[in-house]
């Protein structure tokens, strides 16, 4: 398991795990900003004198902001680590890059093959805590749902916008 091309061939492995979570990532963030405006359409100043339309209104609103807030966790996952590493990109940016090129020229064969294999291990932990996020986000925005339905039925019905109800 020496050989460079097998290890930067596992390194794309786990680099190719971001773009599905930054996929779901925004896609649940034009969800929840969804449910949002859908929510904030259907109700009037009057509506929330009403118990029936402001209890189910205050269990989805908190519940979205716990999503958003996961949701923002998993954007901007902890990036310290990889210490003194050529490869991860926080560390990268400490050097000036006289620096950096000195050292990456500097860097032995052995040394670059443990640099990358310490740079598969510290993605693997980003992209384990970014996806523990996007899935509290989305039991979050599922948990939402329900009083979400509730709500807007009981706006729906107050203000007759339920076609049935009509004449």
């Amino acid at each position: 398991m020496r050989e460079i091309t097998i290890i930067e061939a596992q390194l794309d492995r786990v680099l190719g795990f971001f773009p599905r979570i930054e996929a779901r990532i925004n896609g649940l963030f034009g969800v929840n900003t969804l449910i949002l405006v859908v929510g904030a359409l259907n109700i009037s100043v009057s509506d929330l004198k009403l118990w029936y339309v402001t209890v189910p209104g205050t269990v989805a609103v908190p519940a979205l902001a716990m999503s958003y807030v996961s949701l923002f966790r998993a954007n901007f996952p902890d990036v310290r680590g990889g210490a003194g590493s050529l490869i991860f990109f926080a560390e990268i940016q400490k050097r000036t890059e006289t620096t950096y090129l000195d050292e990456f020229l500097a860097c032995s064969d052995d040394d670059f093959r443990k640099d990358i294999i310490g740079q598969i291990w510290r993605n693997s932990q980003i992209i384990c805590e970014k996806y523990v996020n996007i899935k509290k986000a989305i039991i979050s925005t599922t948990v939402s749902l329900i009083p979400l339905f509730i709500f807007l039925a009981a706006t729906a019905s107050l203000h007759l916008r339920i076609p049935i109800l009509t004449k």
